[in-house]
């Protein structure tokens, strides 16, 4: 997707753990230069030594667009190009749908939906003007399925998939590609203090307190090696047939596959319902009102 010989730039967002620092650490094996953004860029301190010199930090709340623009300018300051956007930054969430707040929903998809596509916008004409590029949307298992709970953080991946599948087509023109990634669980701090809680409604219990009690105890027992994702998201930027959605870990390969057969089973038991509602007109009844009004034409009286 995107070959430099002399190693590409990098801007990944939400750098200080999980995904987004090993991202940092796959691009500098792989001889590419970072500019690794934190909200707190001084939790960055220790990639930058790593980096010796190919690793710069700069602070971005990816919420808010002065940020973002700076980031965008330092970067090339300081490589002279982008050829990788990372839209990392977020976090976890559980709750039911009556149990959120207004506030709370605003703010998760400010940072998840609406951030990424800030920082995507402010990149792409970089990527546009030198006809190459690739933009990387960490999105989740959740980006197409929305178990109980998960409705709020479910519905952020959702729309920033469906954004980045437009994009997507909207941007091959220019050389640039959009590769939507999907984790299923990995050893990072979804379920640790980053996690939002939203309140508490007894009536939920039922449906959403099994879901809440798993969260809260998979931090650190996740089955997926972020180290490993980073290297398979690498894999694929080299590859001249990358997908535009990359599955990772075995629970979101299972998962995903059942959601779509779900689907399609569903579909199918709906199909003679959903295909009566059409207004049918068959193509030969089509044929005989043409011809019909054709004839009615042609033997009209002209008007006086």
């Amino acid at each position: 997707m995107t070959k430099e010989t002399d190693g590409r730039v990098w801007l990944i967002t939400g750098c200080s753990s999980g995904f987004g620092r090993h991202l940092v650490l796959a691009a500098l094996d792989a001889g590419d230069r970072v500019m690794a953004t934190a909200r707190r860029p001084e939790t960055l301190a220790e990639l930058e030594a790593l980096g010796q010199g190919r690793v710069r930090t700069a602070a971005l709340d990816v919420t808010d667009p002065a940020q973002i623009e700076a980031a965008v300018q330092a970067t090339l300051a300081e490589f002279g190009r982008i050829d990788v956007l990372v839209n990392n930054a977020g976090h976890g969430s559980v709750g039911a749908v009556e149990e959120l707040t207004m506030a709370e929903l605003r703010s998760l998809m400010d940072v998840m939906f609406f951030g990424a596509v800030e920082v995507t916008k402010a990149v792409l004409p970089h990527l546009r003007a030198q006809e190459s590029g690739a933009i990387v949307q960490m999105s989740s298992m959740g980006g197409q399925q929305s178990p109980p709970g998960f409705g709020a953080y479910c519905s952020a991946k959702f729309a920033l998939e469906a954004m980045s599948e437009s994009l997507a087509a909207e941007v091959a023109p220019f050389g640039v590609n959009v590769l939507i990634v999907e984790p299923g669980a990995f050893r990072t701090e979804f379920g640790g203090s980053r996690l939002h809680r939203s309140r508490v409604i007894d009536a939920y219990r039922e449906s959403t307190g099994e879901i809440r009690d798993f969260v809260e105890g998979m931090d650190g027992s996740q089955p997926g090696d972020p180290a490993k994702a980073a290297a398979a998201i690498l894999k694929v930027l080299d590859s001249d047939d990358a997908p535009l959605r990359l599955a990772l870990g075995d629970d979101a390969v299972d998962g995903l596959r059942a959601t779509h057969e779900a689907r399609a089973a569903e579909l199918a038991a709906w199909e003679e319902l959903s295909r009566s509602t059409a207004l049918w007109i068959s193509r030969a009844s089509a044929g005989s009102r043409r011809r019909a009004a054709s004839a009615r034409g042609r033997t009209r009286r002209p008007r006086r």
